[in-house]
């Protein structure tokens, strides 16, 4: 498209002629003359007084200032920084001298990564901003893919370093907020990633806090909160079967251990019985051989001391157990020659009746 330049700059000149000439639709602009002429016939009411009492007030209300309990403030002067009012009525030089910038070092703030608090509510919902949803996008050490929402809550410690240190504190404190809990869930599998939030809350915290520090920040981190972390949502299915079977095995191998718990130290306790009463019996066997044979020598001692006595006596204790147990006895002189044997009639003869002996004195 080709541009008619002359007849631009016709249609210019024209306008500006119409603007100093104060053609019709066009006022007349007012000249530099009367707007002196009008000020200098300008007088303040009340004159002098006035003055003074305006600059008073101004001087005054750029002089004296209030500082709230949850807050201090930082001043400046020429720009430079020069010292720290507490809370509380304080004095500084008027403005364009000094400047005071108040900072809340009691408030807690609070950065949402990957979510955002529904206003008015405790609940919560997923961001559908790409940048969010890329920022609770996490590789964890297993080589899964996490969904991690946090909230990193802090206080301002040092107001200079807040101020004058770091030019956007809020952008840095986000960029290493999620490289730390980057660093924290890419050293842990998916179900430490799930189960033990408190412990990634915690080692995140303290490498966000090194890392501020650093900087000289002038922030401190007081907590970060883990929101409940889960799987993309296209793969939350097959991850549920997936925990599902390996709850089924654990339980599988907690009811085999459970057996095994009960069996093993059954039978291991069976056999120690086993070996001690075995032990105990040879025991008794060998102290029993051992008193019998200390007994059997006793008497031997005793007998080659007395031959005839001890022989004697071992007869009698004999027959002192014998005796009682033969039935009845018949004692019949030894001269006796002859003997005449009575017929019993009863059918039982006396060579058959084990308890008739027939014992002579030599017996």
């Amino acid at each position: 498209m080709n541009w008619d330049w002359e007849k631009l700059r016709e249609n210019q000149q024209k306008f500006e002629k119409k603007r100093e000439g104060g053609g019709p639709g066009m006022p007349k602009p007012p000249q530099m003359d009367e707007i002196l002429n009008k000020l200098k016939g300008f007088k303040f009411p009340g004159g002098f007084l006035v003055i003074i009492i305006l600059l008073a007030l101004f001087f005054g209300s750029s002089t004296f200032f209030t500082i709230k309990l949850d807050e201090v403030g930082v001043i400046q002067r020429f720009g430079k920084f020069t010292r720290i009012a507490q809370p509380g009525l304080s004095f500084k030089f008027p403005s364009g001298i000094e400047k005071v910038t108040k900072v809340k070092i009691k408030r807690i703030y609070k950065e949402e990564f990957g979510f955002q608090t529904v206003q008015g509510s405790s609940n919560y919902r997923f961001s559908s901003e790409s940048s969010s949803q890329d920022t609770s996008l996490m590789l964890t050490g297993d080589l899964n893919v996490a969904v991690v929402p946090w909230i990193v809550q802090y206080r301002i410690s040092n107001p200079r370093n807040y101020l004058f240190e770091v030019k956007d504190v809020r952008a840095i404190l986000r960029d290493m907020s999620e490289a730390s809990m980057r660093t924290v869930v890419g050293d842990r599998s998916i179900n430490e990633v799930i189960s033990k939030r408190e412990e990634i809350a915690l080692a995140a915290k303290e490498m966000l806090q090194k890392e501020m520090n650093e900087a000289k920040s002038g922030i401190n981190v007081v907590t970060i909160e883990m929101k409940k972390t889960n799987v993309p949502e296209p793969v939350q299915n097959s991850f549920n079967e997936v925990n599902q079977a390996t709850q089924e095995k654990e339980q599988t191998i907690y009811k085999a251990r459970e057996e095994y718990n009960k069996a093993v130290p059954l039978a291991r306790g069976e056999a120690k019985r086993v070996i001690k009463d075995a032990e105990g019996y040879a025991i008794d066997r060998v102290n029993r051989a051992q008193g019998d044979a200390a007994k059997f020598s006793a008497v031997y001692k005793e007998y080659i001391k007395a031959k005839d006595v001890t022989k004697k006596r071992i007869y009698l204790e004999s027959m002192l157990e014998v005796f009682p147990n033969l039935g009845a006895k018949y004692i019949i002189d030894s001269e006796q020659k002859n003997l005449l044997p009575f017929l019993n009639m009863g059918g039982v003869t006396p060579s058959s009746n084990p308890q008739n002996r027939f014992l002579n004195k030599s017996e």
